[in-house]
């Protein structure tokens, strides 16, 4: 988008219907107060299934700042529905969406694209709680969920399994990623898809107040502690950055991204985990925070994600 913020109408889509939904209102209403505070006119959409009427009706938006998060908001089926509609949109597309939010199969893509993954794979749900699939410690967590919704740690020596899994309320599908934990380190770098090609902003070390990097440590005022940039090695800090580049292409991703990562600090070894299509904005994120490090407010963020919105149909 070539416009100024203050001749665009944009539909900030925000809140949506999967598990993340809390997360989505949050980042979305601190993208919104951003806009306007750059004079743009916004619509806050709190996206259900009428989205398509919705901003074909009354809205019709200049450009929609996608900030939701998980299934179907970040899994290619809104990006879909805007693609249909003609209107451009921030982050990645309809197959990078799809992709990222399929574990098993974007540890395929990253893997051929010579990146170290971890190890494990997807197991039927009821055996991966009544048995030990692989040997403790490991991680068990949705195939297609984020902001760690619905991860458990079976940690060694554990007479006990991911039971939770087996519930009558599980709603995050048949087969769930089962994973050998890796000791050490959380990482995350956010990835700038620029014109010149991706740009790593800087590493962070997450460290989980209670030990254990789960919803709550994300979003919870004083969950976790973050440094930045991490103190690490030079070769890893390198290593990462570099690496989440690669990974921003391999997916295919525009946009924003952002990759984390475990690094063993005993063995020297950096695994990525996962690539975010849609790294969240809420005041405890990680990515606003590593562009303020790099000199790059939160409005300048979120008008960077504006301006760099498209529709590729």
């Amino acid at each position: 988008m070539n416009r100024p913020l203050s001749d665009l109408h944009v539909a900030v889509l925000m809140g949506g219907i999967s598990a993340e939904r809390q997360v989505s209102l949050s980042s979305g209403e601190e993208c919104a107060k951003a806009l306007e505070r750059q004079g743009a006119r916004v619509s806050r959409i709190d996206a259900g299934r009428d989205l398509a009427n919705v901003l074909s009706g009354l809205i019709k938006p200049d450009v929609a700042l996608n900030c939701l998060h998980g299934a179907w908001g970040e899994d290619g089926c809104v990006q879909g529905v805007l693609e249909t509609l003609r209107i451009p949109y921030t982050h990645s597309g309809v197959l990078a969406s799809a992709l990222a939010m399929d574990k098993d199969k974007s540890k395929a893509v990253l893997k051929a694209a010579g990146l170290k993954v971890p190890g494990g794979g997807l197991f039927d749900r009821r055996q991966v709680a009544t048995r030990h699939v692989i040997d403790p410690p490991y991680v068990v967590k949705p195939n297609a969920e984020g902001s760690s919704v619905g991860v458990y740690l079976v940690r060694e020596g554990a007479n006990d399994f991911a039971s939770e899994v087996a519930a009558p309320d599980w709603t995050y599908g048949e087969k769930v990623m089962v994973e050998p934990f890796i000791p050490g380190k959380e990482l995350a770098v956010t990835v700038l898809g620029e014109a010149a090609g991706p740009r790593a902003l800087t590493v962070t070390d997450i460290t989980p107040v209670k030990g254990f990097y789960d919803y709550e440590a994300k979003y919870a005022k004083g969950g976790s502690v973050h440094v930045l940039p991490a103190v690490l090695p030079p070769h890893v800090f390198e290593a990462a950055l570099r690496q989440a580049e690669q990974a921003h292409t391999a997916m295919g991703c525009r946009g924003v991204s952002r990759s984390d990562f475990r690094y063993d600090d005993v063995k020297d070894d950096l695994v990525l985990l996962e690539v975010n299509t849609q790294p969240g904005m809420t005041p405890t994120s990680l990515a606003p925070e590593q562009a303020a490090h790099v000199g790059m407010s939160y409005e300048d963020l979120v008008r960077w994600m504006v301006e760099d919105a498209s529709c590729p149909r």
